[in-house]
């Protein structure tokens, strides 16, 4: 018996939290905390105010640090929205890399897009929240997108011959 065939795909989000640091980027950060670091460091040690220097080292790679965890956290978590036949699914994976899955039947599910709630998949009190790592421009065009795509799951175009 040959494997099932796989539900087509008739829409499918994908969104990621912002990560616009690559490694050069990381290093010209570096640098510049670096030259901060000591420029800053020489001037209070010239005032006679030497302890400052190790508390402003510190916080200078506290900072780095941070920017590093941040970067790693963010490029694990993602977020997908997929349309199949019947059923709207929504697919998260966090920064720590743990996996949540949602779904709804297609036919009844509605797009809500509120300023004090966000965007959300709602079906009968079952709410599915979307778009945790979008701005609200972006929130409104997968709301767009995916009421559409529902509006033309629930309206299927049929072919029948016989009225050819």
């Amino acid at each position: 018996m040959p494997p099932p065939l796989p539900e087509p795909v008739l829409f499918e989000a994908v969104s990621t939290p912002a990560h616009s640091f690559h490694r050069g980027l990381f290093a010209l950060l570096a640098g510049i905390t670096l030259v901060w670091t000591v420029a800053g460091g020489a001037a209070f040690i010239w005032l006679g105010a030497w302890p400052v220097f190790g508390f402003l080292g510190a916080e200078s790679m506290l900072a780095l640090a941070l920017v590093t965890l941040h970067h790693r956290w963010a490029h694990r978590a993602r977020e997908v929205v997929r349309l199949t036949d019947g059923v709207v699914t929504v697919r998260r994976t966090d920064h720590r890399g743990r996996r949540s899955e949602a779904s709804m039947q297609a036919y009844w599910a509605n797009v809500e897009l509120t300023e004090r709630d966000g965007l959300a998949l709602v079906r009968r009190g079952q709410r599915i929240p979307l778009g945790v790592y979008l701005s609200e421009s972006e929130k409104a065009e997968l709301a767009a997108a995916l009421e559409q795509a529902l509006a033309a799951y629930r309206r299927p175009d049929f072919d029948n011959p016989q009225l050819r």
